[in-house]
């Protein structure tokens, strides 16, 4: 049963297999922790940047191989949909100008309307948004 939802921060930890993320993953079922359009959105413009650049050789094959990587990784997680309940939360949250980013605030929208913990380290941001549950495996 899903309980977590990921925050890009914390993916990109599990891409780069922290330690201790790795080890509290381990202990959940897997179907436990979600991924949602956004982490896609913010993972896939990191991947895309460099190969807008002129790259040449293994940079640019190291590049590809980003790229290809995380679009695999994505399919290791059930994807949590930015939904109309999503959209009808985020336009509140929005409203409530709490000083939290677009795509933090798509995230805390999506993770409240299906009641799922946000896993981040990200506090000084997702903290400002009321009701969010939130918690860090990086440490």
């Amino acid at each position: 049963m899903l309980q977590f939802l990921f925050d890009t921060d914390h993916l990109t930890l599990f891409q780069h297999r922290h330690p201790l993320l790795m080890h509290r993953i381990a202990g959940q079922s897997a179907d436990a922790i979600g991924i949602s359009p956004i982490n896609i959105e913010e993972t896939m413009r990191g991947r895309l940047a460099p190969l807008a650049r002129p790259l040449a050789g293994a940079k640019h094959v190291q590049a590809y191989a980003h790229l290809v990587a995380a679009e695999q990784m994505f399919h290791l997680f059930p994807l949590v949909p930015f939904d109309i309940r999503s959209e009808s939360q985020f336009q509140q949250l929005r409203a409530a100008r709490l000083r939290v980013g677009t795509l933090d605030l798509k995230i805390a929208a999506i993770a409240l309307t299906n009641r799922l913990t946000v896993l981040t380290r990200n506090r000084s941001d997702f903290g400002r948004v009321p009701g969010l549950m939130l918690a860090d495996w990086s440490v």
